[in-house]
């Protein structure tokens, strides 16, 4: 049965198939997760993205990993710059950028608190959406063996862990 598991660290030092960056619908990697991600991972990533163009708010793109220890980069447009993040948009981003793991066949993807940063998304909120569109999409046939939300300090970390407790779906785990 696929984990979920909620980690505190760093997502770009993370050890997984693909890592999912909480991003605008441009694919611009400015500021806060997007761009640790651009720093860490090199300029090949923003130029994948700046081929790849806009996309829909809620849409997901791949790139390739860049210098990350991850093969690959899930882009997950949360948020446009005059769009801020909605439970919807939180939603279909989370659900996209599952799918894309799906189609790229990998086990194991690392997930951002998506919207929290620049948009100012409640993170209570995010961790409820987040983790009970993982729950569902884990609940099915899925080729995915685990799926991390890595949180950047420890009071995130309790926030999301305590949902995930209330949530409780099977094969959860809040390692770290």
């Amino acid at each position: 049965m696929p984990e979920i598991r909620i980690v505190q660290g760093d997502i770009t030092e993370m050890g997984v198939d693909a890592i999912v960056n909480a991003a605008n619908n441009d694919l611009i990697l400015g500021s806060g997760v997007a761009g640790a991600i651009r720093r860490r991972g090199g300029p090949a990533i923003q130029e994948e993205c700046h081929k790849i163009g806009r996309i829909p708010v809620g849409e997901a793109a791949v790139t390739g990993g860049g210098s990350l220890p991850a093969g690959f980069v899930i882009h997950a447009a949360s948020m446009g710059f005059s769009h801020p993040t909605t439970d919807e948009s939180l939603r279909a981003s989370v659900r996209n950028s599952l799918l894309r793991a799906e189609e790229l066949g990998i086990k194991t993807v690392a997930f951002p608190a998506l919207g929290t940063g620049v948009s100012g998304f409640p993170l209570e909120r995010c961790a409820e959406i987040m983790i009970g569109e993982i729950s569902d999409h884990l609940a099915g046939p899925s080729g995915l063996s685990e799926v991390s939300i890595v949180l950047f300090d420890s009071a995130a970390r309790g926030v999301f862990a305590d949902v995930l407790s209330r949530a409780n779906p099977p094969g959860t785990g809040s390692g770290g």
